[in-house]
């Protein structure tokens, strides 16, 4: 029977760069997935640069653009639209950048495998297409629709958001200057938005929500395409995929297993974003797993994204119920550098912010208790 020190249980961003952080400390690391790559996911494929400087390697092979002007409508009426004189986010793709930080992983040291069958047993137990192997510590990273943080005992408490997009060339866009440019539909479905975010040779078009929007999403979609001009069937690759988001009493560890990623529900309640979240949980498993203290794990995930999490949630409620106050506290000239601030990671959480832009996230915050 093989032996490992670690053993990651899915090849997204959390778990390829937990492994590859394990590995270059001197860690013998087991990265598996069931899927072969390179393999596609949904996501909207955008990272923000409060992301990007999670990472401890350059992304640059796989950036297909760069996001440095934001524009917004409420409901596909009144609009707003701010830039920035640095870049805010990065926009990649899936498939190209999964399979980009596996192979950082392996260059590392890590042993993967992929196209697997995957059971785990115990915190030190899993097999691996029939094939056992023993483990030291167990890092579940198998996203959403994992079952591994299930049969360890993690999670638990997480609500599901969902999401449905799809691809569409830029030529088959209106006019106008979609690159380097984040398109956000606010309001446009309860509890989330619309999006279009360019990519190298097309557009990402999609649209997310609360859980119980999951049967009129397909509408949703279709009424975002209208807007612009497309037709829904006009979409190639169209997927949908759930939003974990986590709620207090989520269990983050038990033994010697931790939950990493969507596995662990941290995605951001407001956004649906969840690669900040993923890669800073990535490095607080490695952390404590090298340390021996994975039951210190919970405790450092509730220290790092507790206020920014929260943030989200009141952030999330206060537009739901008030969504034409938040879009006009959005568009007061203080509110632009607080978000812009987020983006960056020059704030950890809007609670951070000075002045005259510390007043118009408070008024939110108001909100978001009368919501």
């Amino acid at each position: 029977m093989e032996h490992f020190d670690v053993a990651v249980v899915g090849a997204g961003p959390a778990g390829s760069t937990a492994a590859y952080r394990l590995s270059r400390a001197g860690a013998r690391v087991l990265l598996v997935d069931k899927a072969h790559f390179p393999r596609d996911k949904p996501c909207g494929g955008g990272l923000t640069m409060r992301a990007v400087n999670q990472l401890p390697f350059s992304v640059e092979p796989v950036v297909e653009d760069r996001i440095s002007r934001v524009r917004c409508r409420l409901k596909y009426g009144r609009m707003m639209e701010r830039s920035s004189q640095k870049v805010l986010c990065l926009m990649t793709q899936r498939r190209r950048l999964d399979e980009f930080l596996v192979q950082q992983a392996v260059d590392a040291g890590v042993t993967f495998r992929d196209g697997v069958r995957v059971e785990v047993s115990s915190d030190r137990d899993l097999k691996v297409d029939a094939t056992g192997a023993r483990v030291d510590a167990l890092i579940a990273a198998d996203g959403a629709n994992g079952t591994t943080a299930k049969t360890l005992g993690l999670g638990g408490s997480i609500v599901n958001g969902v999401a449905l997009e799809g691809n569409l060339p830029y030529e088959r866009l209106p006019r106008g200057n979609w690159r380097g440019t984040l398109v956000l539909e606010l309001a446009a479905v309860p509890g989330g938005y619309g999006w279009i975010f360019p990519k190298g040779d097309h557009v990402n078009l999609g649209v997310g929500g609360w859980g119980a929007e999951g049967p009129r999403l397909r509408e949703h979609l279709r009424v975002l395409c209208e807007r612009y001009g497309v037709k829904l069937e006009e979409l190639s690759n169209v997927r949908g995929h759930r939003l974990p988001m986590r709620r207090p009493g989520v269990v983050l560890a038990r033994g010697r297993a931790l939950a990493v990623g969507d596995a662990a529900g941290v995605i951001d309640p407001v956004s649906g974003d969840g690669m900040y979240e993923g890669f800073v949980t990535a490095r607080l498993a490695a952390e404590h797993v090298l340390a021996g203290t994975t039951d210190s794990y919970p405790a450092a995930v509730h220290q790092e994204l507790d206020a920014l999490s929260a943030a989200g949630w009141g952030a999330k409620k206060a537009l739901d119920r008030f969504p034409r106050v938040v879009f006009a506290i959005m568009r007061l000239p203080v509110t632009w550098p607080v978000l812009e601030k987020l983006m960056l990671g020059e704030v950890s959480h809007p609670g951070e912010a000075k002045g005259a832009g510390r007043t118009a996230m408070k008024l939110i915050q108001n909100l978001a208790r009368a919501a």
